[in-house]
């Protein structure tokens, strides 16, 4: 089997369970935070799309430099928004993932922060940790933040207790 399906498989199934949820956040409530040094709940929304932007850097360089000083989100303006952004950077991951070599999972890639490496690690394993796993956790986050919201919680890896089989 290509090892590529698998990860390709991967992302659908994640990104479709993003969208359910990025569909739910109600444009009046993304100033919305928790607490207060929690994202707001726009700025979460934009975070998990720019999760998945990085994986096509992932993909098709050797490493991402980050600069934690000078970072500036850009604001969600709607639920619509987010998805839209959600959409375009899954369009460029999944054409990064669909012209890759096998072999180029098993090179080297690289995240520098704040000047710093934060870890190398094979393409694939960068992949999974840092852009399947991240945007698991941080849209766990952000139905965290819908039941506060009193929002329904759409199912995610089985029902949820808004949406019962």
């Amino acid at each position: 089997m290509d090892p590529l399906q698998p990860l390709l498989a991967e992302l659908d199934h994640e990104i479709s369970t993003t969208r359910r949820v990025l569909q739910r956040i109600p444009d009046h409530a993304l100033d919305f935070k928790p607490h207060p040094r929690s994202f707001s709940l726009g700025d979460l929304g934009v975070h998990l799309t720019e999760i998945v932007g990085w994986g096509t850097a992932v993909m098709t360089r050797e490493e991402l430099v980050f600069d934690p000083a000078s970072y500036q989100p850009k604001r969600a303006a709607s639920a619509a928004d987010l998805l839209g952004r959600l959409d375009s950077a899954v369009g460029a991951l999944r054409q990064a993932l669909e012209t890759a070599s096998p072999s180029s999972l098993l090179a080297p890639w690289r995240l520098v922060s704040g000047g710093q490496v934060a870890f190398e690690l094979p393409r694939a394993v960068a992949l999974r940790f840092m852009i399947f796993n991240h945007l698991v956790h941080h849209r766990g986050q952000l139905t965290v933040y819908l039941r506060l919201l009193e929002v329904p919680v759409p199912s995610i890896y089985g029902p949820s207790a808004d949406e019962r089989g």
